[in-house]
């Protein structure tokens, strides 16, 4: 749980580097209990993180600032047992299947090989 409120902490600070490390926090709020922890954090140059967690281990929440180029930046994710899903329009996707892989694996699909 920890390692989530410092990770956020580490971004909010790289974020800020430059003229913008002299921002003041807005809003901190954490509560950490035995069944798990919340937080949201706010700073004046619009660096904000939220994020709520489990006892298991599991998180979700989201950081987001505004870039030196004007750009707002925003990235949501779950932690879980699966890994780390971050999820954002800057983030880069994978391009999609090509029409004959798909073919292929429908063929694939319907043929089964024999069995041993």
């Amino acid at each position: 749980m920890f390692k989530f409120i410092l990770i956020t902490a580490l971004i909010a600070h790289v974020a800020a580097a430059g003229e913008e490390a002299h921002a003041e926090t807005k809003n901190m709020d954490v509560n950490v209990e035995a069944d798990g922890f919340k937080y949201d954090f706010e700073t004046s140059n619009h660096i904000q993180a939220s994020a709520h967690g489990d006892v298991h281990g599991n998180a979700d929440g989201h950081f987001e600032w505004v870039s030196p180029e004007g750009v707002h930046v925003k990235v949501s994710y779950v932690a879980d047992e699966q890994g780390y899903h971050p999820a954002s329009d800057l983030l880069p996707t994978p391009p999609p299947v090509p029409a004959h892989v798909l073919k292929a694996l429908e063929y694939i699909k319907s043929h089964p090989g024999k069995e041993q």
